[in-house]
């Protein structure tokens, strides 16, 4: 996400602490916090793709969800 979007994320925030947000500003803040969220989760998952653990063995295996799959 870029940098002047993250800011204005910040900036209505900040709005919202000193008055309430119009219609506007709510739908922009949230729509940026979704695609905040969404790159954050996007990001996430390509470090846990490459995350290996070491089994008593000595090899290496991928990281697996919960649910048993591969990532």
């Amino acid at each position: 996400m870029e940098k002047h979007k993250i800011d204005r994320i910040s900036e209505l925030s900040a709005i919202s602490r000193a008055r309430e947000l119009t219609p506007e500003e709510q739908q922009e803040r949230t729509a940026l916090r979704q695609e905040y969220v969404a790159g954050f989760r996007q990001n996430m998952e390509q470090v846990l793709a490459n995350v290996r653990i070491r089994e008593e063995d000595g090899t290496l295996a991928p990281l697996r969800k919960k649910d048993g799959t591969q990532r």
